[in-house]
């Protein structure tokens, strides 16, 4: 069954065509990688999703409702969370402080003015901070943090809305390549133990080809290539599209 469900998505800026007819489904509990050169339609793609940007033509359903055009709050309450290329956390809150204010964001207790927000949501914050390893940090500010402590940070406060689907933009972004592993490790072995559905992209190829269930390629806006680690490795429009036709990916498992 598809958790998400592309149906010819199409966005263009003046005359260039991003994202061009462009239709996958991500299924419920997959692994999805989203790849392509710069230029390619990703972030345009992931923009439309989470609603930060509305499609010219097209259908996102999300468990079987069209969330096309709807505003990124709305589309976060139905149960996707968003990670960034650029990690988006508070620096002068603490660990703990980002995790609660995505919690009391969610709860629509904002204007709850008697009760104190440091009260709200304490456990159910450390409990998501214990998932990804976190928790023995949740009194310090963020800002203090190594970058692949923040970004797991960032996952956490993805998570405080209980997501039934992740949209992960670049998330080893900026990272040594042992973060990389953890995170990406962690973020699957949670995909596994909650049924999270994820579509992720990706400039690490090691990254895409060890973790992803299933990989979609695009260029020039348009899906070229949708399948397993090695129907992807041996497609040859993905290589030249990459590299010229004969290269082989770097990183990727033979």
């Amino acid at each position: 069954m598809s958790e998400l469900d592309i149906r010819n998505l199409s966005k263009s800026f003046g005359g260039v065509k991003a994202v061009n007819d462009v239709s996958f489904t991500v299924k419920r509990g997959e692994f999805l990688a989203m790849i392509g050169p710069n230029g390619a339609g990703k972030s345009t793609c992931f923009n439309m999703i989470n609603g930060q940007l509305a499609p010219d033509a097209g259908e996102i359903h999300f468990e079987r409702r069209n969330i096309a055009g709807m505003k990124p709050r709305d589309i976060w309450r139905l149960g996707v969370g968003r990670t960034f290329q650029i990690a988006a956390t508070f620096g002068s809150m603490t660990v703990l402080e980002n995790v609660q204010m995505a919690l009391i964001s969610h709860g629509r207790e904002l204007y709850t003015m008697w009760s104190k927000a440091a009260a709200l949501h304490r456990g159910r914050a450390l409990a998501i901070l214990g998932q990804v390893g976190m928790a023995e940090a949740a009194d310090r500010p963020t800002r203090e943090l190594a970058y692949g402590d923040v970004k797991r940070v960032e996952l956490a406060i993805a998570l405080a809305n209980d997501p039934a689907l992740l949209l992960m933009d670049e998330p080893t972004a900026g990272m040594a390549p042992r973060e990389r592993n953890e995170l990406i490790k962690l973020v699957k072995a949670l995909v596994v133990e909650r049924g999270i559905s994820v579509l992720f992209t990706e400039h690490s190829m090691d990254v895409v080809f060890a973790f992803a269930d299933r990989i979609i390629v695009l260029a020039r806006g348009r899906v070229i290539a949708d399948g397993n680690a090695a129907a992807i490795r041996e497609n040859a429009k993905v290589r030249e599209v990459y590299f010229g036709t004969g290269k082989t990916f770097a990183g990727a498992p033979a």
